[in-house]
């Protein structure tokens, strides 16, 4: 920490000779010719150019000094000559340091060693860091200063960047995609007085001016088939979610998620545009539909293939599948089983929440390829169609792969008199949980219709590899500080 220190002084005497010089340590707008890749990728002997960026080295050779100049796009050398830049730019030079933003006006010109670069007329200082940057080769190896100091880990890690432009791209497709199939993008709100959609505890907050207590949502499925009701066909709606629940390396307790409706579909309908969506954005964002996922020395431990078609299995003859004889137990000799596969069962759980642990640990976790899991029990989702031939099953999917659920898709409940059983019944008969809004919205008629959800920062882990969900989130909620 004293070496941090004493390096930071450093800095902070520099920029005060920077001051003293009548220099702006921290300039204002510098017109570039294009980021610093842009640059590099229009590269053209003699073409006057003007680059901005963060020196991440340099190189003295008597005279002459080169820099490398970079941003997220890449990076860029500068070579400057002491007298090309004069007496006040070899002082500005020799108050600067690795972190620092400089603006450079200059030439294109081809070193001897073929690299590419800009032979400096003249720089300016834009920002002077005053503390030394994580180590090129080495970045930022605490994990947890990575996602605390996001800003450090993407100066140092390229991979960090690398992932963070697929996620930008993985959205970008996403809105591509839904878009040319008719879908509407829209918004619905954050704040609402009925934390509905999901089965999940909401954070709480209050408006002063209306004197009500709102909760950040947990969902917002039951906006978007408000929708339907209105007369939109095709909705979808890429938002931000909120959970008051653990973290974990799969959870984060702000999310982004993916929902879209369908009028006069099915689940099955919804299905097969899941399919093509993944399989689109990992071939036009990822390069093809074998995924690859590599341990920190960058052997490969998976592949998910995602190649078509992908697997349709009944949930029931799933967990028959991993535990035979299953169903024909009672549910005394299904908790006992549960027990034994060392699962937390406590005595309050469900009979159909102990098959549902069982299925999560003994089918979802051991599933790499993509399956979507069907016809799960009518329990598990209370806003899902009823199958017509199987009373105790739903029209519903699961799709799950890597070792979790991606996404639901449900054949939508459009009867308002079994929707408000269902809700009564998942709250508990507490009233002022229920959302009356959406009820008397189905009232009036909600067309058939098929939807869906997916957890775009799972879908990001699995495109990329990630291991871990804080790898794919910029700021992800951490605990404070020990020392702060």
């Amino acid at each position: 920490m004293n070496d941090v220190n004493s390096l930071t002084a450093v800095r902070l005497e520099k920029r005060a000779a920077l001051e003293a010089a009548g220099l702006r340590p921290y300039g204002g707008a510098f017109p570039v010719s294009g980021d610093v890749g842009d640059v590099r990728a229009a590269f053209a002997e003699g073409k006057a150019v003007s680059v901005a960026g963060r020196v991440t080295a340099r190189r003295d050779m008597g005279k002459s000094h080169f820099l490398d100049v970079s941003d997220h796009s890449g990076r860029l050398q500068v070579y400057l000559q002491d007298k090309a830049i004069g007496e006040d730019g070899i002082a500005l030079y020799d108050r600067l340091d690795i972190g620092d933003f400089i603006g450079v006006e200059g030439e294109c010109f081809t070193t001897k060693t073929g690299e590419p670069s800009v032979k400096a007329t003249r720089f300016v200082i834009l920002s002077k860091s005053l503390h030394p940057l994580p180590e090129k080769w080495h970045g930022l190896q605490d994990i947890e200063a990575r996602h605390r100091q996001r800003y450090l880990d993407l100066i140092s890690n390229e991979h960090a960047r690398d992932i963070f432009r697929k996620r930008f791209a993985i959205i970008r497709e996403i809105r591509t995609f839904f878009e040319e199939r008719g879908f509407l993008e829209v918004e619905t709100p954050m704040m609402q007085a009925v934390a509905g959609g999901a089965a999940a505890t909401p954070f709480e907050t209050h408006h002063n001016a209306l004197g009500l207590d709102l909760y950040l949502r947990i969902a917002p499925e039951l906006y978007l088939k408000r929708l339907l009701v209105g007369g939109f066909t095709k909705v979808f709606e890429l938002n931000r979610n909120f959970r008051n629940e653990g973290v974990s390396r799969r959870h984060n307790p702000e999310f982004t998620m993916l929902e879209a409706y369908w009028a006069y579909a099915d689940f099955e309908m919804m299905a097969e545009l899941v399919e093509d969506l993944v399989c689109r954005v990992a071939e036009r964002v990822c390069g093809g539909l074998k995924i690859e996922h590599k341990d920190a020395e960058g052997n490969v431990t998976r592949v998910i293939n995602l190649q078509r078609p992908w697997r349709r299995a009944r949930y029931g003859d799933l967990v028959e599948g991993a535990e035979p004889g299953w169903f024909a137990r009672d549910a005394s000799a299904r908790r006992t089983r549960a027990l034994e596969l060392g699962l937390d069962i406590s005595h309050c759980v469900e009979d159909y929440e102990v098959t549902q642990h069982v299925f999560e640990k003994l089918v979802e976790e051991k599933t790499v390829d993509p399956c979507f899991v069907t016809h799960c029990p009518k329990e598990l989702i209370p806003l899902a169609k009823t199958n017509p031939d199987d009373p105790n099953a739903l029209d519903v999917f699961e799709l799950i792969m890597n070792g979790q659920e991606i996404a639901p898709g449900y054949s939508e409940l459009n009867d308002p008199v079994i929707q408000r059983a269902r809700l009564t019944e998942q709250s508990g008969g507490e009233q002022h949980k229920i959302d009356e809004e959406f009820l008397q919205a189905l009232e009036y008629g909600m067309p058939p219709a098929g939807g869906m959800g997916m957890g775009i920062d799972r879908l990001v882990m699995l495109l990329t590899g990630a291991d871990s969900i804080r790898e794919v989130i910029l700021f992800p909620h951490l605990k404070p500080r020990a020392d702060a």
